[in-house]
């Protein structure tokens, strides 16, 4: 498919109805993606960016040999992900006819109180709700109690499907800021990716900048001994331990699976954590200011190097773990120079990397990458 091809929008009766534009020169057009549930018949239509048609059964993808699926913030713009996304595709080197770039666009209650924005019948969360998995507002297009997590199951699936995509080898869950929290808890809670491995693809996770991290124990840093934890103040945040943050009250989508259980099966599972070294403002406008994250560290740098660590100190006090070391799957890097950008981040050295492989081309002034050893 010609690039002046890629940015289509379907309708309920349709299939992709593509508007000729290049992508410089026009916003690009997001596209109704009809999601299967097994079980059911009628399924979920659910907005994304991609820059190839997914219409009918995606039998114009049978060339896709990658998937890199570009999870937004909180200001719900998949669009502006997607472009940077396909900006930094187009400067790989890489073949537009071999990877698949897929920004879902979760609907947020303002985007449906807004006629224009056309996403009618289609499920809606809280403005930050999807970031966590919670389900989807009652009656809003779908069946109850979806969780955003069981979006990115649904798709993931989906494209997973041989075929559909019979060439492809490679599944890429990126999130940046709110989308890091999404696609973090992904990593950690989902059940479809030894499913994904077993059909002989390679999944893999970057997580950038997100304002919190889900712990496995009641354990946080501990601030008078730095490089231990222990259990936080309950009298300074009483529910500190909850989900998002930790394991009480766990979002439906995961109960009944205990923290060490979730904590080894993560260790098997290929992620690679990304902070910026200047995401250090303690008062940034979108930086999760509630007690849960705050007993995280002060700033998302702190936070992400606290769990860095976390993730070790774990690793070397759980008998389980010892012979499981994280550094077989799991990665970080400082990106240097950068705070809180989404273009800079995954447009960094290491990031480019991660999405497009080792034989990507990488500018000479973008920003470089630090390789962490927690």
């Amino acid at each position: 498919m010609k690039a002046s091809n890629f940015f289509c929008k379907l309708t309920y009766v349709t299939l992709a109805i593509c508007c000729l534009v290049s992508p410089a020169s026009a916003a690009p057009a997001w596209q109704r993606l009809h999601l299967p549930v097994p079980g059911q018949q009628a399924g979920y239509d659910f907005p994304v960016y991609a820059n190839h048609s997914l219409g009918g059964d995606l039998g114009a993808l049978r060339e896709i040999r990658e998937v890199i699926i570009v999870q937004h913030g909180i200001q719900r713009n998949g669009d502006d992900y997607y472009a940077a996304a396909m900006e930094l595709l187009q400067a790989s080197g890489r073949s537009l006819d071999e990877v698949l770039v897929l920004a879902p666009n979760f609907p947020g209650k303002p985007d449906v109180d807004n006629p224009g924005k056309g996403f009618d019948g289609m499920p809606v969360w809280s403005v930050q709700g999807w970031t966590g998995g919670d389900p989807a507002l009652p009656g809003t297009g779908t069946q109850a109690g979806l969780s955003s997590l069981q979006v990115i199951d649904d798709i993931a699936q989906l494209l997973a499907d041989k075929s559909r995509l019979p060439l492809l080898k490679k599944i890429t869950f990126a999130g940046h800021s709110g989308g890091g929290q999404l696609m973090h808890r992904y990593a950690v809670l989902n059940h479809v990716d030894e499913a994904l491995r077993a059909r002989g693809l390679d999944v893999q996770y970057v997580v950038a900048n997100p304002s919190s991290y889900l712990y496995f124990t009641p354990d946080r840093p501990d601030r008078a001994n730095p490089g231990n934890f222990a259990p936080y103040d309950k009298t300074v945040c009483p529910a500190y331990d909850d989900y998002r943050y930790g394991m009480q009250d766990m979002v439906a989508y995961a109960k009944g699976m205990p923290g060490m259980d979730l904590y080894i099966r993560h260790l098997q599972r290929q992620v690679t954590y990304l902070v910026g070294s200047l995401d250090t403002d303690p008062n940034h406008r979108v930086l999760d200011k509630s007690c849960g994250a705050e007993a995280e560290g002060p700033t998302r740098y702190d936070r992400a190097h606290a769990y860095w660590s976390y993730e070790q100190y774990l690793g070397k006090h759980t008998p389980v773990a010892k012979a499981m070391p994280t550094s077989a799957s799991h990665h970080y890097f400082d990106v240097q120079g950068v705070g809180h950008d989404q273009s800079k981040m995954f447009g960094s050295q290491c990031a480019v990397k991660l999405l497009f492989g080792d034989k990507a081309v990488v500018g000479k002034q973008v920003a470089q990458c630090k390789s962490v050893q927690p």
